[in-house]
């Protein structure tokens, strides 16, 4: 795995940027896509943080070495960070760009929407996608060290030039206050997988 992960959170989010998520099904088949799309919670004091009130069995991956997954469940889908350097700091991975074995992925989103078809930008445009596609679930992902693991793991993939990545607010975090604005979204400028683009962040660049 790529070595960025013993990074803080800000700098991590960006840097993932272009890298590859690899998920290696039970079958032995890699599932993989290109991050696009990230989002930085910074532990305290950042409102947003499922770990601003700190550490619980809940959040407890956030707590653990840089590279640790934490997966949790928002209704009955999962979304998966990857720790950071910082106190219960870790990013949101928000998008991705299916790379390979992408009819793998169809079917294992339509083992919840039976009969519908995908494109494939619209894969893994969204956090709960894209732990759908690539089959990243809470009991077999969580607390897992993606610098070692044989289950997910990061690769290199093209390096992303600062003036490409638009910096922008969080989405659907109203409840973090004076933290609603902060522009801890990050995402490629142009590219279709990204879940929601922000006009108003890319004519500021």
């Amino acid at each position: 795995m790529m070595s960025t992960t013993k990074r803080p959170c800000e700098d991590l989010a960006k840097e993932l940027l272009g890298k590859k998520l690899v998920r290696l099904s039970d079958k032995g088949e890699r599932l993989c896509g290109t991050i696009v799309e990230t989002e930085a919670y910074l532990g305290h004091p950042d409102k947003g943080a499922h770990s601003y009130k700190g550490k619980t069995n809940k959040n407890e991956a956030m707590f653990m070495e840089p590279g640790t997954a934490y997966v949790y469940h928002i209704h009955s889908y999962c979304c998966m960070n990857i720790s950071s350097k910082g106190d219960g700091a870790a990013v949101l991975l928000r998008a991705l760009e299916p790379v390979e074995n992408i009819p793998s992925m169809i079917k294992l989103r339509q083992k919840r929407t039976p009969g519908k078809t995908f494109k494939s930008h619209e894969l893994c445009n969204g956090p709960s996608k894209l732990c759908l596609s690539l089959d990243v679930t809470k009991d077999q992902i969580n607390k897992e060290d993606m610098t070692k693991s044989t289950k997910i793991w990061m690769e290199d993939g093209d390096e992303i030039k600062p003036d490409r990545i638009v910096h922008c607010k969080r989405i659907n975090i109203n409840y973090a206050e004076e933290w609603v604005d902060k522009p801890l979204r990050y995402y490629i400028q142009g590219n279709k997988c990204v879940s929601k683009l922000d006009k108003e962040a890319e004519k500021a660049m």
